[in-house]
C-alpha cells in the first residue's frame, strides 16, 4: 500500500500534500498563544525592567534635590561661619543621602557690591562694598543601572547644585 499515491499526491507541482499540510497548521489555534507569548515576553520584560530603572533614578535624584533644599534651609536658619559649620551641613548630607565625603561639597562665596562674580572669601572685597554671603551646595553621584552588571550601558551621572543667598 505504501508505494501507491493517488493521483492528486502526484501534481505536476508535487506539493498539494504540503499545502494541504500548511493549510491545517493554518487554521490550527493550540499552542499559538504560547508561541506568541515566547516572542514578546522577553521585550516586556525588558521594557518593565527599564521602566523600574528609570523611575529609579528619577526618584534618587529627587532624593537629591530634596537634600541639598533641606541643607539650604538649614543654612539659612543659622548662617555657616566656620568650616567646622560647612562640615557639619555636609554631614547632615551625607547622613540623610548615603553619599560618599568626596560626594558632598559645600562652600561659602561671597560677591563684593554689586559685581556679578563671586570670590572665594569676604576678604577680597574692598571694606566700601556691600559684602553678599552665598552657600553652595553641590552633590555629586553616579546611578548604576542592573543592566551595567552585564557590561550594557554606563552609570549615569547624578548632579545637583544648589547656590542659595544667606546674607
Amino acid at each position: 500500500h505504501g508505494r501507491f499515491r493517488r493521483p492528486a499526491e502526484r501534481s505536476p507541482g508535487g506539493m498539494t500534500m504540503l499545502s494541504a499540510l500548511l493549510r491545517r497548521l493554518g487554521r490550527e489555534r493550540d499552542g499559538a498563544m504560547a508561541i506568541e507569548t515566547a516572542f514578546v515576553a522577553p521585550f516586556l520584560l525588558l521594557a518593565a525592567l527599564g521602566s523600574f530603572q528609570v523611575s529609579t533614578m528619577v526618584a534618587r535624584q529627587s532624593e537629591l534635590q530634596t537634600a541639598a533644599q533641606e541643607a539650604a534651609a538649614i543654612g539659612l536658619a543659622q548662617i555657616p561661619q566656620t568650616n567646622d559649620d560647612l562640615n557639619t551641613i555636609a554631614g547632615i548630607l551625607r547622613a540623610s543621602t548615603g553619599l560618599a565625603e568626596d560626594e558632598v561639597d559645600v562652600t561659602l562665596s561671597y560677591r563684593c557690591g554689586n559685581d556679578e562674580d563671586r570670590v572665594a572669601a569676604a576678604a577680597e572685597c574692598d571694606e566700601n562694598d556691600q559684602v553678599w554671603t552665598f552657600i553652595t551646595i553641590h552633590l555629586e553621584t553616579d546611578y548604576r543601572p542592573i543592566w551595567t552588571r552585564w557590561g550594557i550601558g554606563s552609570n549615569v551621572p547624578l548632579t545637583v547644585e544648589r547656590t542659595v543667598q544667606v546674607s
